[in-house]
């Protein structure tokens, strides 16, 4: 072996220490399921706004409390829960599950939402906007529970369709 200090043959077998770090490809991967994970809980954010503006709920923000028992505490616990999960969302480091979970939050309270439209107008268009956001608020927890933990491709890909059919349905029940 060459002493000379020209020779790279021995560097070149190392392998790259950028594939071993968890540097920018990690929180590339990071970044990208958490615009992921905002958009569906975006998108359940509306859902839930577009719900109770359906409903003819307006709600107060002095109306949140605790058990709320009335339609308009209820729509006003299910706008926080959607604006709270949103705010989560655009804090801190990117955090799958975390993220996740925050996407999750979103679509439960779009379920309240849906409740309380359905609630409010009857038929058949109406019990399918609340089935479709119970499958995504399900969906939702799936893609953040154990299994998933926010990174499953398979769980937030079924999420992401199971958003697509509730805000379809949302629209199709005049949702908007």
């Amino acid at each position: 072996m060459s002493e000379s200090h020209g020779d790279t043959s021995q560097l070149d077998a190392l392998p790259d220490r950028t594939t071993l770090s968890p540097g920018p490809a990690v929180l590339s991967t990071e970044e990208a399921l958490r615009k992921r994970h905002t958009a569906r809980a975006r998108s359940a954010s509306d859902r839930t706004r577009a719900a109770c503006r359906a409903a003819g709920v307006e709600a107060d923000p002095a109306a949140v409390i605790a058990v709320p028992t009335e339609a308009a505490a209820k729509a006003a616990n299910a706008l926080r829960l959607s604006a709270d999960a949103l705010a989560a969302l655009a804090k801190g480091a990117p955090d799958p599950a975390a993220d996740a979970r925050q996407a999750r939050n979103a679509a439960a309270a779009s379920v309240l939402a849906a409740q309380i439209a359905q609630s409010h107008g009857a038929g058949a268009l109406a019990d399918a906007a609340y089935h479709a956001a119970l499958k995504a608020s399900q969906a939702a927890g799936t893609a953040a529970g154990r299994d998933g933990m926010g990174r499953s491709e398979a769980l937030n890909a079924e999420a992401e369709t199971a958003e697509a059919a509730a805000v379809a349905a949302a629209g199709a029940a005049g949702w908007r």
